[in-house]
Parts: C-alpha cells; sequence; structure tokens
C-alpha cells in the first residue's frame, strides 16, 4: 500500500489515528504518577516519553493541546513533580485501562488496582508494581505551534530499577523486567533482544557484547 497526504487526509478519523500513530514503530509504555496536591492522585499511561540527555539528565514528554481538562498537565504545572514508571508485562492491562476519563477526584490508582508508591521528596506518586520508575521535577514547558501539542522537559531527581535488570557498564536490561512497548493506540508488546553491539567506528564492523 502507497499513500499520500491527501490519503491521509481523506481517511476516517479513528482509521487515520490508529495509521499514522503506528508509524513511529515501538514506542515506551510508561505510567505517570501526578498528585494535586490535595490528596487527589491521578496516573495516566503515555508513549510519548523521550530521552534528551545524560549530563544533566532530562527526558521529555509531549501531551496533546491544552483545550480540554487535562488532570495530568494540570496536576504538572501545580507541584511542579511527576513520576515516570515504565509499565510491564505483570500490569499491562491495568495500566492500559487509566486512559479511561475517569472524573478529577478518581484516583486511577484505585480503580485499576495499582498501589501508590512514595520516594525521597516528590509528592507524586510511583507505581509499586513497576520495576523501573524515577521521579522529574518540569522545568520547561512548550508549545509546537504546528498543532498545539506540549513538550515538558523535566530533570530526573530519583528513582528505582530492578537490581536484575542493571548491567556492570550501566546499561538497563529491559528484557530482563519483562518492559513493555506500544504500537499505535492500543497494540502492547514484550520485546526479544538481538543482541548488543561495540561502539561503532568508521571500517571496523562492530563486535557483539557480553552483558
Amino acid at each position: 500500500m502507497q499513500f499520500s497526504k491527501d490519503d491521509l487526509g481523506a481517511m476516517p478519523s479513528r482509521y487515520r489515528a490508529h495509521f499514522v500513530n503506528s508509524l513511529s514503530g515501538y514506542k515506551s509504555a510508561n505510567l505517570v504518577g501526578t498528585t494535586d496536591g490535595k490528596g487527589n492522585h491521578n496516573l495516566a499511561i503515555v508513549s510519548s516519553v523521550v530521552h534528551l540527555g545524560a549530563h544533566p539528565p532530562l527526558v521529555a514528554m509531549i501531551m496533546r493541546p491544552d483545550v480540554v481538562e487535562r488532570h495530568t498537565l494540570s496536576n504538572i504545572r501545580a507541584t511542579g513533580w511527576y513520576t515516570i514508571n515504565q509499565v510491564n508485562s505483570g500490569f499491562w492491562q491495568a495500566a492500559h485501562q487509566t486512559s479511561a476519563k475517569y472524573a478529577v477526584h478518581e484516583s486511577e490508582f484505585d480503580a485499576v488496582g495499582l498501589e501508590p508508591q512514595f520516594i525521597g521528596e516528590c509528592p507524586a506518586p510511583f507505581v509499586s508494581q513497576s520495576l523501573l520508575k524515577y521521579s522529574v521535577k518540569l522545568v520547561a514547558e512548550q508549545v509546537i505551534e504546528q498543532n498545539g501539542t506540549l513538550i515538558l522537559i523535566g530533570a530526573i531527581e530519583q528513582g528505582e530499577v530492578s537490581d536484575n535488570a542493571l548491567c556492570s557498564d550501566g546499561h538497563i536490561d529491559l528484557n530482563s523486567i519483562d518492559t513493555v512497548a506500544i504500537t499505535g493506540l492500543d497494540g502492547y508488546h514484550v520485546g526479544s533482544r538481538l543482541g548488543r553491539l561495540s561502539y561503532a567506528q568508521p571500517h571496523v564492523w562492530p563486535s557483539a557484547l557480553d552483558d
């Protein structure tokens, strides 16, 4: 199948949403935990967390336009904090269910059966069942003019990762903790690692690395 910009525009809206969302391939599945600072906790699944840099440690997250009530965005703006919790195969269905439109006073933790956890000074809840999670402090918010979506840039503050997943050189073996990936709007997958390769250099074919 070949397609053009005109073809995309002619697609029914839900078909187009599935199709275009699938074009970018596998994306990380994360639950974003927030609080309004008044005891109301929120949990939302996102597939738009992107690494920005390691020194300082920064991540970006893309959010939909601020044109309707968005509890996660409101909470982040109110407190400046959020948590990012990678989804694993033990609770992927519950993670998906957090995308339902619960009322602002309803906690998705309670609604889907996940357990909140608090670490350090971060007021936002972590997901206890997640094996790789970290707290983030908002440092910047930018608007993408072309479609009104938002980019939130956050500094990684602290977190937890399963000892079984941490390699001697700092690499995190996501397969060992059954980390889940998302395709499109509702496809969930676990990875099958092909291997790790040495640092690429011109005219030298990479060699396999051992963990």
